[in-house]
């Protein structure tokens, strides 16, 4: 029996403190380090000069209405997207997510690219380089708008340039019915020399996202997907820190052939594709301008020799949209049919280092969601599939716990008998466990088994935009957020933020969030925890009565659909625990409340 409470107090505190550990060094510091760490590099990097992209340049910062003035527009508008292309560069710089609101309490749609100018600006410019050839058009040209009212699917858009050496430009934009832009350049030497031109497309971030300390467990940064003959591999820099202080060139600059590049956001995604039977040269750069921090994603192709009187094109593909699976899938496999696929396009959604189980939990999660319309139903219908393939480990599990709980009489037995004498006592309860076919270590298997499937569920909840925003019943509208009770607003009743609670309100909004669902969870917790075997040393058993209240506290951060998860989960152990007891004739303390309530002698 001493075994079996050091193995257990050895797994709980080991669990316990890297939860604990994980909440107060790395959640809680991690912000403030981040921060702390990006001021610190830039301004030691202030004073250097930084390799970046011609279109990087310094701008005024107004308003976003008025950085949309500074130039005339074609609007776009699909039954996913709406915004405008901006004749100046030829930019796609004003874009929102019909489909996605802000927030429950806020319906406007999720606002993507930015137009330049705007605080935090971020668009996709397309053009040509090259040494030596003087009027290509740039950041600041004017295109002329030749063809098509508006951008929508089947509806191209249209524009030109004609520079003064005689290179005649054409433009032509066209938009699917999901989130993929299609941007084919053409140009006609019209002038009296040949030329040489390099085609490139670039994704410019000035600024960091607003909500970047919120998006701790998912990546957000630079992404894409480089290599060639099949094989590619992701490349990512996470969080934007990284980024910037980067020494590494492997990192920050790749070579490719196909694949595609990008920035993205825990939901949101900006990727750029080449023709994927072409070379490309892709680049992460970083650079302050006007004291902000600009990141760029670079796209170069191959030179490309114009005749005189030839022409030449380059189609490059641009993804700007939500990161639904379905849909990534889909240009992965080729979307639209005759489209050339995307390598490994899903794996722009973070599932982290256990994807061999979040990718089928998730594809599991989301068919049960189309079954019933229901995500938190779904939940609760996964829990169960979960609880029926572990069902024989945790019944063999179960038994044995029942078992060595009708021990305690002859194990306090034992002990007090042989007090004085460890080694004898340690013999006869290993013979003691013989006999009865108990075996002390096979109690803790499920619990083993059951950390990568949270910690795969977790991931879920935490990465996919289709947990976003989605609703359970009741009280429960977001299950990828926290529980939104609390009791220091009395559960729903005092309509006030404990966050802004003066000194303590950071406190009383993160581990003393306390809303239903966790005390549902502490609950079921102490429950389960009371159905064990006790421990013999009084000093083990307050330490295990404490665990429910530890792990309460510590999963008070955590969204409300992994709690849901948790505590139908320990409902259902309960059930399967009760029932075991029961078969095997142990006392439990369901029947003893019961007893207790009817005012009749516990059971046994």
């Amino acid at each position: 029996m001493q075994d079996e409470n050091r193995n257990w107090i050895a797994f709980i505190a080991i669990a316990v403190v890297m939860l604990m550990g994980y909440q107060v060094f790395v959640m809680g510091p991690q912000a403030k380090q981040r921060e702390a760490e990006a001021q610190r590099v830039a301004a030691a990097q202030k004073a250097q000069a930084a390799k970046s992209p011609d279109a990087i340049a310094p701008v005024p910062v107004t308003s976003r209405a008025d950085a949309l003035k500074q130039s005339q527009r074609v609007p776009i508008a699909t039954s996913t997207l709406s915004g405008s292309v901006s004749l100046n560069g030829g930019r796609f710089d004003d874009l929102f997510l019909k489909q996605y609101k802000v927030a429950l309490k806020d319906p406007s749609p999720v606002e993507l690219l930015r137009p330049v100018g705007a605080q935090n600006s971020w668009y996709a410019e397309f053009g040509w380089k090259a040494e030596n050839v003087p009027g290509l058009p740039d950041q600041n040209t004017v295109w002329q708008h030749t063809s098509g009212d508006v951008l929508a699917p089947g509806k191209p858009v249209v524009l030109t340039y004609a520079s003064p050496q005689g290179l005649v430009f054409t433009r032509t934009l066209s938009v699917d019915d999901r989130y993929m832009f299609t941007v084919s350049d053409t140009v006609v030497n019209n002038g009296t020399v040949p030329v040489t031109l390099t085609p490139r497309a670039l994704i410019i971030r000035r600024g960091l996202p607003d909500d970047l300390q919120k998006n701790q467990y998912a990546h957000t940064g630079a992404v894409g997907m480089f290599g060639s003959a099949g094989h590619f591999e992701l490349s990512m820099l996470k969080y934007f820190k990284p980024w910037q202080k980067e020494k590494d060139a492997d990192k920050l600059n790749h070579k490719s052939t196909g694949g595609w590049i990008g920035i993205t956001d825990k939901y949101w995604l900006t990727a750029l594709a080449p023709p994927q039977n072409e070379a490309m040269q892709g680049d992460y750069v970083y650079q302050q301008v006007q004291g902000a921090d600009v990141y760029a994603t670079q796209m170069t192709g191959q030179p490309r020799a114009i005749a005189v009187g030839q022409p030449i094109t380059e189609t490059t593909r641009f993804f700007a949209g939500a990161k639904t699976r379905e849909v990534l899938a889909g240009y992965q496999k080729g979307y639209p049919a005759g489209a050339a696929a995307l390598p490994r396009f899903e794996d722009a959604v973070d599932w982290g280092k256990l994807f061999f189980l979040t990718k089928p939990f998730f594809t599991a999660l989301d068919w049960l969601y189309k079954l019933v319309g229901n995500f938190g139903v779904a939940i609760l219908l996964m829990t169960v599939l979960v609880r029926g393939a572990l069902f024989p480990l945790a019944n063999k599990s179960y038994e044995s716990m029942s078992k060595m709980r009708k021990l305690q009489e002859p194990m306090n037995a034992i002990k007090e008998k042989y007090k004085d004498d460890p080694a004898k006592q340690q013999q006869e309860t290993m013979a003691l466990y013989q006999r009865e076919k108990v075996n002390p270590m096979v109690g803790c298997l499920p619990i083993l088994v059951q950390i990568p499937v949270f910690l795969a569920f977790f991931k879920v909840l935490s990465t996919t935009i289709e947990m976003r925003q989605a609703p359970f019943y009741g009280w429960i509208q977001d299950l990828s957020s926290r529980d939104s009770t609390t009791i220091w607003k009395l559960f729903g009743l005092i309509p006030w933020d404990p966050a802004s609670a003066p000194f303590i309100g950071t406190l009383l909004d993160t581990n003393l969030h306390i809303g239903v669902m966790v005390i549902l969870y502490g609950f079921t917790m102490w429950l389960t925890t009371s159905m064990n075997p006790p421990a013999p040393d009084p000093m083990q058993q307050k330490m295990f009565q404490l665990m429910p209240i530890i792990f309460a506290f510590i999963m008070a951060v955590y969204p409300v659909g992994l709690l849901l998860y948790w505590t139908w989960s320990n409902v259902l152990s309960i059930l399967q625990q009760y029932v075991i007891m029961h078969r095997l004739e142990v006392d439990n303390p369901i029947d003893n409340f019961i007893a207790r309530i009817r005012g009749q002698a516990a059971p046994g």
